[in-house]
Formats: C-alpha cells, sequence, structure tokens
C-alpha cells in the first residue's frame, strides 16, 4: 500500500485512497558498514520467531544493518536439514545463533549473544526490551506471533501470507492500526521499482482503461501424492517439539509430509500456491487498479481434497464498478497454469513462469514474478510510449523500508493495512477451492451469502492455550 495521505479510519475510504507510494527519490542503504553497531539510541533490539528456512534468511538479511540487534530468536526445532528443499543447508534454532553469535564475535561485540527460546510466547514475556518481532514460523502460526507482539507494542514484520485465515487477516488488520506499530508483510516486490513503474504507468493511462487481469504461477501443491493424512507414526526427531510446531492445531501425529517443509501443501498448515505466491504476483494489481472486495469468486481445481490443496487450480474474481473504476475480473493460475499467450509475443516467446498481465483498452502489461521487469505490449507501444515521471516513492529494501518505518520514518508500503486486505483475497480463493461453488461475497462482513458451507473456511478454531 502506498501511501499519500493519512488513514480514514473507515476501511473501505482507507481502502479506495491508500495505495500511493509517497513521493520521493530512491534511497541508499543506510546503517550498512563494516564496523559495529549504531548507538543504543538509534538501535532496534528485534525478535525474530521461526528460523526455518525463511526465517534464516531474514535474520542474514537484518544482519546487514548496524543500526539492528538481534536479542533473540524462537523456534521449536533445534535444527533441521533442507538440503533436498528450496532453502537448502541447516537452518533450526541452533544453527541461527551460531550464525548470529559468529556475526557479532567477528565484530567484537561479544556480549550480544542473542537469548533463544523454543517457545515464542516465553520469549516474548521474557525479553522485555524488544522493540520489534519478525514472525516466519510456517502459515498457521503467523497470526499468533503476529498478535502476540502487536498486543505488547511492538513493530511487526510478518512473512507471507500474512495470516491462515480471512477472519485472522481482518483481526491482524485491526489490531496493528489500532496499537499504530509500524508494520511490513513479507511480499518483497512490494517494495521493488516494477510494481511502482506498473503503477506510474497505469494511472498514466498507458494502456487505457483495464477490464481484465491475469496473475500465475508455477507452483504447486507441496503434499506431492497424499490426499488424505498419513497413516505412519514415525518417532517425532529428537531435535523438534512437536507439541509447539502445531502450535494452535489440534494435536495429530508427527510426519515428516509435514515439517519441515511441506506444510505449505496441507490445508491445517499451510495456504497453497495463491497464498504462497498470490501475495507476490497479485499484488500489482491490488495496488494499481484499487481493488476493494470482489463480489464473486470462483476456482475450478485438479481435485478438492479436505487435507491437502491441488494440485492446480483456476480462480476467477470479479470486481465490481468503484466510482469511476470499471469491473475488473482478476484470474489466478497455478500448478503450471497460464493465461492464454499474448499474440503481441514474438514467435519463440512465451510467458514467464511466474507473473502478472494487464490487458487494456490500448494495449498491455506483462511482468514477471514479484513485480519483475514490467514492459508493454505491443513491443511499439513499448517502444513509442513516453513514461510520465516518478512520482511515487522510491525505498531501498523490502526490510529497510520496515526498520525505517519503526523508527518514526514513513510507513512501509506493504504495511498490514493493505497487505490484510491482500491476505484476504488470497484466502477468498482458497475459500472458493474448498468448497467448490460459486460464491457471492460479502466482504465487509466476511461472509458468502449464498453459502453456510463457506464459513468453516473462513474461520478457524483453535486448541485451548492459543485462541486469539
Amino acid at each position: 500500500m502506498i501511501e499519500q495521505r493519512q488513514v480514514n479510519t473507515s476501511r473501505r475510504r482507507f481502502l479506495r485512497t491508500s495505495v500511493a507510494f509517497t513521493a520521493g527519490a530512491a534511497m541508499p542503504l543506510p546503517f550498512v558498514t563494516a564496523g559495529g553497531l549504531a548507538p543504543p539510541s538509534e538501535r532496534l533490539n528485534i525478535a525474530v520467531i521461526g528460523v526455518g528456512g525463511r526465517g534464516q534468511r531474514l535474520t542474514k538479511g537484518l544482519l546487514r544493518y548496524d543500526d539492528v540487534r538481534i536479542a533473540a530468536i524462537a523456534d521449536p526445532t533445534d535444527k533441521e536439514d533442507y538440503a533436498r528443499f528450496y532453502y537448502r543447508g541447516t537452518s533450526g534454532r541452533l544453527p541461527v545463533k551460531n550464525l548470529i553469535d559468529k556475526h557479532y564475535v567477528g565484530k567484537g561485540l561479544k556480549d550480544f549473544t542473542p537469548k533463544d527460546y523454543v517457545d515464542f510466547r516465553r520469549m516474548l514475556d521474557k525479553e522485555k526490551s524488544l522493540d520489534a518481532v519478525v514472525v516466519a514460523t510456517p502459515d498457521h502460526v503467523h497470526a499468533h506471533g503476529t498478535l502476540a507482539a502487536i498486543r505488547l507494542g511492538k513493530h511487526v514484520y510478518c512473512e507471507k501470507p500474512l495470516t491462515h485465515s480471512i477472519e485472522e487477516a481482518r483481526k491482524v488488520t485491526e489490531e496493528a492500526r489500532r496499537a499504530k506499530v509500524a508494520t511490513q508483510m513479507g511480499n518483497q516486490g512490494n517494495s521493488g521499482e516494477g510494481i511502482r513503474q506498473m503503477c506510474e504507468w497505469i494511472w498514466d493511462g498507458a494502456i487505457g482503461g483495464i477490464r481484465e487481469v491475469h496473475a500465475w504461477s508455477g507452483a504447486k501443491g507441496w503434499a506431492g501424492e497424499y490426499r488424505d493424512r498419513p497413516k505412519e507414526t514415525p518417532a517425532v526427531p529428537k531435535e523438534m517439539n512437536w507439541d509447539l510446531w502445531l502450535g494452535p492445531v489440534k494435536h495429530r501425529p508427527y510426519h515428516p509430509a509435514y515439517a519441515p517443509y511441506n506444510w505449505r501443501g496441507w490445508w491445517r498448515f499451510g495456504t497453497g500456491a495463491v497464498g504462497d505466491m498470490g501475495c507476490h504476483n497479485i499484488d500489482p494489481a491490488l495496488a494499481a487498479l484499487r481493488l476493494e472486495y470482489p463480489s464473486i469468486v470462483e476456482a475450478s481445481t485438479t481435485g478438492i481434497y479436505p487435507e491437502t490443496v491441488p494440485l492446480g487450480s483456476i480462480i476467477n474474481f470479479t470486481f465490481p464498478r468503484r466510482g469511476d473504476h470499471a469491473p475488473v475480473k482478476l484470474t489466478w493460475y497455478d500448478g503450471g497454469l497460464q493465461p492464454p499467450r499474448p499474440r503481441e509475443l514474438k514467435p519463440g516467446q512465451n510467458l514467464p513462469g511466474e507473473g502478472i498481465l494487464f490487458i487494456g483498452k490500448k494495449g498491455k502489461i506483462l511482468a514477471g514474478g514479484w513485480s519483475g521487469a514490467p514492459r508493454l505490449l505491443p513491443e511499439a507501444l513499448d517502444k513509442d510510449y513516453e513514461r510520465p515521471p516518478r512520482t511515487l516513492r522510491r525505498v531501498a529494501a523490502h526490510d529497510r523500508a520496515w526498520l525505517d518505518a519503526c523508527k518514526g520514518g514513513p510507513p512501509a508500503s506493504s504495511r498490514f493495512d493493505y497487505s490484510g486486505p491482500l491476505t484476504e483475497l488470497m484466502l477468498l480463493g482458497n475459500v472458493a477451492q474448498r468448497t467448490g461453488e460459486r460464491l457471492l461475497w460479502d466482504g465487509e462482513n466476511m461472509r458468502a451469502t449464498n453459502s453456510k458451507n463457506a464459513d468453516q473456511y473462513v474461520r478457524q478454531e483453535y486448541r485451548k492455550d492459543w485462541t486469539l
């Protein structure tokens, strides 16, 4: 979300007016030096909840900044092997603590070794000096870690999707707004050049009025051949506290099909391809077209299963007229499915594996995943179009934008007032997948007016001691 004016407390008015990045020039990376940390008055004490593959990468990113001290980490797993998965290497609480220790010792700051905890709730209770918290757990714990930090007045960066359910996303958005803390969701393309270019071009009328958008990802269901819960009950690895890993989820036996990585393919832990990648690749449509709630959503999938996400899906969102803005149809594809190849592409050129395509009256805009490298179609339009002035604020990096907001700077572009509604949209796509119904959606009240069956997927139950 990209802001030019103060937020109105009305949610609907906010969604209409807040997608504009503040004007300004690109900023250099501050506080990145070879020396020690910044003085205490300029330093942020940060804790990281969840230091698996993604949490480790976020930690490494934060260690670039000398105005950050990672004071504590929490994870229910001592150590885990990611050699077979996307992140590679070894992660978990002890390897990441060692990584941080080595960083500070190398700077001559031996007394800066972080505290490590198995239970993030205990960490937040004990670590009174924290300014901010990073949440990088599996999706099913996002809201619990985020809300626990917000209620203590801490600034929060949470990985995408912001939450596991629509109701959680609404609650997190509203509580962060009331607490007036600095927030950011981890859809990194939102801080990039590409999304700003697309907004500026579309608002300049480069391709005329837009009524159709397509976004896609090659991501597939991570549950593999599973359609139901595994029947085997292997022993829990000695390095893992399985009960804490489950968090709010009702107990089920441990199985490596769930952790450390493939939880994304299981409905109770993850949010499938649209939850994982829609927050990246649908993002430009929400920002550039100022989309509010869809009125209709329906999905086609490779199969509906109670436990696991489909291998592929197509989700259609219909957005009604918004003032002077025409109705828009947004279509999402995953599992290798894509929209029809634009005829403006040259022979041999294909759509990228991740991306977004805006279709306007005068032309098209095609970009890769994470808003990467947008261009106009046809080629003659891209060549002849005189780009408008850069009016939207550029930032140095996604995490840096959040750190600056924590220190009183401009709000980050994917703060929860923006990324909360974006997450609601992604999760609504999952509701349509799971019901197999064409849903008439009342966004303000988070309900499908034509389906009581949908309610069970909008909200969810938690086990004792984990209620929100």
